[in-house]
């Protein structure tokens, strides 16, 4: 592992879209494991692994061809993902994959709370490609080590394939499903903040797709009718997932400027503009959503203020509002600069996972209420999907509004922000709000029936 190993780098022009080359390479590429990110109007697919990082409560491992080597990981996890990619003999890097939900507990010091099984063991999952496209408007940058897959990935993007024809989506029926487990859940959270064990906490609920989906025209089809912060479809570590992100985790730039985004506090998005405005204006007269979200933007503030240099963390378009797919959401943004960068980008990540957003006030609190009121371990929802260079730059999508499918089940997931003030029957019928977001856009397989009812 001496000897350093350089990218070939090739630009081409391609016609179209964007979003539908990335798609084409995710279904014809000649890599079976894939990671398609959006960011900033540029569609990355990274797919095969030159390397390849999988963090455990305990371990680090890095698998490099035929090397394999095991590290523990201490009491700093994430310092140690930084060592560990340090190493590697390639210049001009790019690592793609995802964080687990559960990677919060051993942030915390309390892997005792990481649920039992190899497959929730596994908190991080990041891969060097071995062929990397960056897509834009008019031209691709082919990225690789070796010059025959160059030419292999230059022939898929010379001819895209056409938009999925619109199709009946699939019924699935969010509004019967868990109701009244899911309100009870709200009923003891609100019990235990008036308590006073913790001010907020995000529950969330699942929805079984019982009928087989085309997991990548479910993604085209998506992200035509939301406009995410960031989208990913991927298939990397025994997960699948197509989602259109609200917002980020983290940004980190590789001069060291750093971000977040928290969004909280929520109404639906109706498609009527009169509709729409007049839940606006009571979004941001609500003091519900209001206090739920200045209490996410202050504990955002008080993890940006850990990690920055002194006086550069400041709030910024606070609380405008964001219109995300079939909803819109309260929105700030933090930012910064990092007051130390000998471990790149990574204290940034340390600081804000998981997004406040999607676990409550205090974390750790809320921690023990999602273990107490949820039925199964989060995995990837409520983790982050990202992109982390060489140079040191870092970026994480949160994973909400996705659809996820592993070991023969897909399923959705979502949840609401819970405070003293939280109604049951209310916070259920945001989760449905959210939930519209992908379930009226799941694409039928080639030969999927559809179901007999149900409400999308």
């Amino acid at each position: 592992m001496t000897e350093r190993q350089r990218y070939l780098e090739i630009t081409v022009p391609v016609p179209g879209d964007p979003m539908l080359h990335a798609a084409r390479l995710a279904r014809h590429g000649p890599h079976e494991q894939y990671v398609v990110y959006e960011r900033a109007g540029e569609w990355c697919y990274a797919a095969g692994a030159e390397a390849e990082l999988t963090l455990f409560p305990d371990r680090v491992d890095l698998r490099t061809g035929t090397e394999h080597v095991s590290t523990p990981c201490g009491d700093e996890p994430l310092r140690q993902v930084h060592l560990t990619l340090d190493k590697l003999p390639f210049d001009g890097w790019r690592a793609y994959g995802w964080a687990s939900f559960e990677l919060s507990y051993t942030l915390a010091g309390r892997p005792e709370q990481q649920a039992a099984g190899p497959a929730e063991d596994l908190l991080m999952h990041l891969v060097v490609p071995a062929v990397e496209v960056r897509v834009r408007s008019g031209e691709a940058l082919i990225r690789c080590t070796d010059p025959a897959m160059a030419d292999k990935i230059r022939r898929l993007l010379a001819d895209p394939d056409a938009e999925p024809v619109p199709a009946p989506a699939l019924r699935v029926d969010i509004v019967g499903s868990g109701r009244e487990p899911y309100q009870a859940a709200v009923s003891a959270a609100v019990s235990a903040i008036r308590g006073g064990e913790l001010h907020k906490v995000i529950l969330s609920r699942t929805v079984d797709v019982d009928q087989e989906i085309d997991l990548i025209d479910t993604y085209v089809t998506g992200r035509r009718a939301n406009n995410p912060a960031r989208s990913f479809l991927l298939r990397l570590g025994g997960i699948e997932a197509a989602g259109f992100s609200p917002e980020t985790v983290v940004e980190v730039g590789a001069d060291g400027a750093v971000s977040t985004q928290p969004l909280a506090g929520t109404r639906a998005l109706t498609g009527d503009a009169t509709q729409d405005e007049r839940l606006r204006l009571e979004l941001l007269a609500d003091p519900k959503e209001v206090y739920e979200h200045a209490i996410s933007v202050q504990v955002a503030w008080n993890e940006m203020t850990a990690v920055c240099a002194p006086g550069s963390a400041r709030v910024e378009e606070l609380m405008g509002v964001k219109q995300r797919g079939s909803v819109q959401h309260l929105a700030s943004r933090v930012t910064g600069r990092l007051a130390e960068r000998t471990e790149g980008p990574w204290p940034a990540l340390a600081a804000v996972f998981p997004a406040v957003t999607a676990s409550g006030v205090p974390k750790t609190a809320a921690y023990e209420v999602i273990r107490r009121h949820e039925s199964e371990p989060r995995g990837l929802y409520s983790g982050a999907v990202l992109m982390v260079g060489s140079a040191g730059d870092l970026d994480a999508a949160l994973v909400l509004r996705t659809v996820y499918r592993r070991g023969g089940r897909t399923w959705l997931r979502a949840g609401a922000g819970i405070v003293g003030e939280s109604r049951p029957e209310r916070e259920f019928e945001e989760t449905c709000e959210k939930l519209r977001s992908v379930s009226r856009h799941l694409v039928p397989a080639d030969g999927a029936s559809d179901a007999p009812s149900g409400t999308t």
